[in-house]
């Protein structure tokens, strides 16, 4: 197969939404659908043991919440199908956006009941920054929840998006007797407990005048079908392709994905419609995924997929040309060739080896270190890839050793946890006291839980009332150490020996401002 072909075989997404939508049920779904697993799991049931399969860290089976972006790939109507699975919890969001910047489109999952939520918003935001076409999916039709049309205004309203339904329900709850497929034409019958297959149910009907629909589905409910569509088509525009790839369009569907229900629909036009590997923005110029020379860049660093064998594993997103094992590729930040015996491709935490990979591709390349967060391998010609942030962190706190016998233990573990983006060390200059800084409190939780099951190191936390770390900047080398003389107590490196300053308060950080206007300080610092 041409290169031209293997980038047109391939659709590559995230799947957003606020905790709790049942978006990583509905990856699981998809995985069903496109035959990589047998069985579904259940995220939150304590009673079974088979656990979602893009939940693979022991935490999130515990939690019952995805604290990682999981990479899944799958085959579908001839299409290689790549998902990434975000964490929805605020708390975990960097992980997130980072990942956004590795996908080609999104799929937005809305809970019914609770309609669009804060961190949607949030996500839906750096999806549009990106220009990344949307799909909405809005979940659990088979609960009460808000009326369709209501929620419609509200996905207008409160994430900008211009929507299109492709789906419309029948009724809901109790009352809920399937989808109406705007896109195919055609009635899926709702069949509770996740026993729709793929054909169950469903059947064409191109006119909603037919006498038909009332014995399938109820007068009354029929009334409101044909009303309800009637008032779409007059209301809301046609679907448009191009509108959509430009993200000024964004499909609606409706569905169960707990019960396995319009999720095949959303599927087949997604395959239809959803963008192949588009092009990346570098600082030296834009990547054409048709290029013959291979480029990619890591977006995630994940320490310990493996526990049996402490493996490190950088996710690399495939930009252009084809990626083959066993080849010397030059990695840009060290300026050395590289090559890899074992790059592999995903299954959630399972991995299989593969000898080639092309545009839109996630591979796993195992490292001993050589890897940090934005970080582009190329055929030999020196990129950077835009784009990739490391916030400022907003909670802070001291870390401890609890254990000094296991010293090196959390000196690796630290080490290698903050590789992964997840949070950031910073090391105190006078003190040489080590901080920790999360964006949001539970990664703490989550750290030390993974310091003592992962490495057998043990950490305590103290707390550190901080306002900001800030990466700062200087030319004047007078009127940096005369801030350095006065600002002593308040600098520290972070993990890459990057100088930051240390607010404790608003005003503190605004004093610093004003007296040195010569030293630059950030908020982000993009790798």
């Amino acid at each position: 197969m041409s290169l031209i072909e293997e980038i047109e075989k391939r659709k590559t997404f995230g799947i957003v939404s606020h905790p709790d939508a049942g978006k990583t049920t509905l990856t699981e779904k998809l995985l069903l659908f496109g035959g990589a697993i047998q069985i579904a799991g259940a995220v939150k049931s304590n009673k079974i043991k088979k656990h979602a399969t893009s939940d693979f860290m022991e935490i999130e089976r515990q939690r019952g919440i995805s604290v990682a972006t999981s990479v899944m790939a799958f085959e579908y109507r001839d299409k290689q199908i790549n998902i990434l699975d975000t964490p929805g919890h605020k708390d975990f969001a960097e992980d997130t956006y980072r990942t956004l910047t590795a996908v080609d489109s999104a799929i937005v999952v809305i809970d019914v009941a609770k309609g669009v939520e804060d961190q949607t918003e949030k996500l839906v935001e750096v999806c549009r920054m990106r220009k990344a076409p949307m799909i909405v999916f809005v979940n659990k039709m088979d609960r009460e929840g808000k009326d369709a049309f209501s929620l419609l205004d509200e996905i207008e309203l409160r994430l900008k998006l211009r929507v299109c339904p492709l789906s419309w329900p029948i009724g809901m709850g109790q009352r809920f007797k399937g989808v109406y497929n705007i896109y195919e034409k055609s009635l899926v019958l709702f069949m509770p407990h996740g026993k729709q297959n793929e054909d169950d149910g469903t059947m064409l009907f191109e006119d909603l005048s037919d006498p038909e629909l009332d014995k399938i589905v109820g007068e009354q409910l029929a009334e409101e079908l044909r009303e309800e569509v009637d008032m779409i088509e007059q209301v809301y525009p046609k679907f448009d392709k191009e509108a959509y790839l430009k993200g000024e369009l964004s499909p609606v569907f409706f569905g169960s994905a707990v019960n396995n229900f319009g999720v095949k629909e959303m599927l087949d036009c997604f395959v239809d419609i959803a963008p192949n590997p588009l092009p990346r923005e570098t600082e030296e110029r834009s990547v054409k995924p048709t290029e013959k020379k291979f480029t990619g860049f890591v977006f995630k660093i994940h320490a310990n997929m493996d526990p049996k064998h402490r493996d490190r594993i950088a996710f690399m997103r495939i930009c252009s040309g084809t990626f083959e094992r066993n080849t010397n590729y030059l990695h840009v930040r060290q300026g050395k060739k590289m090559k890899f015996a074992n790059p592999t491709a995903f299954m959630a935490s399972k991995k299989s080896i593969l000898e080639e990979a092309f545009p839109g591709d996630i591979v796993g390349l195992y490292d001993s270190g050589n890897f940090k967060i934005g970080d582009t391998m190329t055929e030999g010609e020196e990129l950077h890839f835009k784009g990739i942030p490391s916030f400022s962190p907003e909670q802070f706190r001291y870390v401890n050793n609890a254990d000094p016998m296991k010293y090196k233990q959390l000196e690796k573990g630290l080490d290698q946890l903050m590789d992964e983006g997840v949070a950031q060390l910073f090391t105190k200059k006078e003190s040489n006291r080590k901080i920790i800084g999360t964006v949001g409190a539970l990664q703490f939780e989550v750290i030390q839980y993974r310091l003592e099951h992962e490495y057998g190191a043990k950490c305590s936390y103290e707390p550190l009332n901080m306002y900001k770390a800030c990466w700062i900047k200087w030319t004047d080398a007078k009127a940096f150490k005369d801030f350095q003389d006065r600002r002593r107590n308040d600098l520290a490196t972070d993990k890459d020996g990057n100088l930051v300053f240390m607010a404790e308060t608003a005003w503190a950080l605004k004093m610093a401002q004003d007296n040195h206007p010569d030293i630059e300080f950030f908020f982000q610092n993009e790798n």
